[in-house]
């Protein structure tokens, strides 16, 4: 009976060290294959990062030439010239000759003040890295409404002019004038009070009420200062129908 049991011990460690290994195996497969195809894919990244690189290179161009009047054929200097959409470019000099890199299929701006704006592309199929060109470019004329300067007919009008004339009111003017106290009362009339407000003058009726329990609160017709008060806003007009 102990041979018996010792044998199916030996015979479940036996399946068990098996079963291991085979685990095992599987899992090393499984690592192999996840190493092969992350080697794979950084060999085709890097291939393509360097087939990218090569196609940027071989993309750009040396951009150079003159630009000159078309009626005339002579330089213009101080001509602006932009690449769009990348906020990058140059002037011609006095002879209206320039130089810039740029890329293939890029859109060149040519503009000046007083010439006609040209907008010219770059060709794709370009062979080599150097591109050369002559811009011509056609007078704008522009017409500007006249403007008449007359003299002041004498020393007297121009002095009356002057004087009359309304300055605008600055920062501190404007700050003066809505600071004023005409200003804060019709303000504090208009404005509804916060939540703050509200609190304090309740607390102060509440307060007030307190003070006067079981007793007749003052009258403020016998207050000698209810009586200046009340002075004051007739004088100021707060008791005038504003409508």
């Amino acid at each position: 009976m102990l041979k018996v049991n010792l044998k199916r011990k030996v015979n479940h460690c036996k399946g068990q060290i098996l079963l291991r290994n085979q685990q095992l195996v599987i899992i090393f497969e499984a690592v192999k294959k996840h190493l092969l195809f992350t080697g794979l894919l950084f060999l085709i990244l890097t291939q393509a990062a360097k087939a990218q690189f090569e196609t940027s290179r071989d993309s750009v161009v040396q951009l150079y030439g003159v630009v000159m009047t078309a009626d005339s054929l002579v330089g213009i200097p101080a001509v602006s010239i932009i690449v769009k959409g990348q906020n990058r470019g140059t002037i011609t000099n006095n002879q209206g000759v320039f130089s810039i890199v740029v890329l293939k299929g890029d859109q060149v701006e040519f503009s000046h003040v007083t010439y006609k704006s040209k907008l010219v592309t770059i060709p794709r199929n370009i062979d080599g890295n150097q591109y050369s060109m002559v811009q011509l470019m056609v007078i704008d004329t522009v017409y500007l409404p006249a403007t008449i300067i007359k003299p002041r007919p004498t020393p007297q009008q121009f002095e009356r002019d002057f004087v009359k004339t309304k300055v605008p009111d600055d920062d501190i003017e404007i700050a003066r004038q809505n600071t004023s106290a005409a200003k804060r009362r019709i303000w504090l009339k208009t404005i509804p009070g916060d939540g703050g407000e509200a609190t304090r003058i309740q607390m102060n009726k509440v307060a007030n009420r307190a003070v006067y329990q079981g007793q007749t609160p003052p009258m403020n017709i016998f207050n000698p200062a209810a009586w200046g008060e009340f002075i004051q806003a007739w004088k100021r007009g707060d008791f005038k129908n504003k409508n």
